[in-house]
């Protein structure tokens, strides 16, 4: 489970990267109208971590995204952590 210091710290990232995105209108030019996505990663000294922002005009391209990850994540996913 991720502690209360290092989920604010993920928010804060996260929200300072997504500010200096939306600051440059050059990141969103010739984006397609139905679908995209965009993918930030981080780190601290704990860690790394990555968000993926997604818009589609289609509910099932972001469903279908969202059950990718969670396959992944279930292949990948090493032995939990103790809690």
């Amino acid at each position: 489970m991720i502690q209360a210091d290092d989920a604010k710290k993920v928010a804060e990232v996260i929200g300072n990267n997504l500010i200096g995105v939306s600051h440059d209108s050059g990141n969103f030019q010739k984006l397609p109208d139905s679908f995209w996505g965009y993918f930030a990663r981080g780190h601290d000294k704990k860690g790394a971590f990555g968000v993926i922002l997604t818009y589609s005009e289609n509910q099932e391209d972001v469903d279908d995204l969202i059950q990718k990850y969670e396959e992944w994540v279930a292949k990948n996913k090493s032995k939990e952590e103790p809690t």
